[in-house]
């Protein structure tokens, strides 16, 4: 079974929904035959590299609420993020573009190393004191580094603004294609869409629901075809 998850970096609730889906794939009886994959979603894709603003500006000038009510909100974010024993800075963050990072992501996808990059992207933004997009590409080289990919490697692709970017945008059009209009979106198996960072319990339902409604394979054609497996091929009888 193959669960994709949209979701950005900048996104807050996906970095909780990720910890409570991960929560339920972890009970679930058939985690080992779960495919995850991550998919882009850029919660703000006109914003120029280079436009960084506190989180808190980026509030109130986007929802039209006052800084009091920008931080409570963060405030309680980060009693969520706690609730699944996440880090959560609540005050003196920054927001910016998210799209070198979603093509990074795309390249650890080929080098098996997405989910673990996308966690230390997480942890980066939402829980460390150094900025994700104040410090340019090494800073992202770095992150790349602790997620074992080859550093240099990560440094060209980030210098080639068209590497990856097809992959970024197919990924947003897909999104778009199946009524995605926020993050994180969750779809198990193209069958199901499950939308928001929900309880652990309302993804073990969906994970046990998907899993049930599997569809067996149904045979079509006669018995005894000739057919290869493990001990060689079938030889024709004249």
């Amino acid at each position: 079974m193959r669960v994709e998850i949209w979701s950005d970096i900048a996104c807050p609730w996906c970095y909780v929904g990720k910890a409570r889906f991960e929560k339920a794939l972890a009970a679930f009886p058939h985690r080992d035959d779960v495919e995850v994959v991550h998919r882009s979603f850029e919660l703000d894709p006109g914003r120029a590299k280079g436009d960084v603003q506190p989180v808190l500006t980026m509030l109130t000038r986007k929802y039209g609420m006052s800084e009091a009510q920008a931080q409570a909100g963060e405030d309680n974010l980060g009693a969520q993020a706690a609730a699944e024993g996440l880090d959560y800075r609540a005050r003196d963050r920054d927001h910016g573009s998210t799209f070198d990072m979603h093509r990074l992501l795309h390249f650890a996808k080929t080098r098996g190393s997405q989910d673990e990059l996308l966690q230390i992207l997480y942890r980066a933004n939402f829980a460390e004191e150094r900025s994700v997009y104040t410090e340019g590409d090494e800073r992202l080289v770095e992150l790349a580094g602790e997620a074992g990919l080859d550093t240099e490697a990560a440094r060209k692709v980030l210098a080639d603004p068209d590497a990856y970017a097809d992959e970024v945008r197919a990924d947003e059009r897909e999104a778009a294609e199946l009524g995605a209009t926020g993050v994180p979106f969750f779809v198990l198996d193209r069958k199901y869409g499950v939308s928001g960072a929900q309880p652990a319990e309302v993804f073990t339902q969906a994970l046990t629901q998907a899993w049930g409604e599997r569809s067996p394979l149904k045979p079509v054609g006669q018995d005894g075809a000739e057919v290869c497996g493990p001990d060689g091929c079938a030889v024709p009888q004249p």
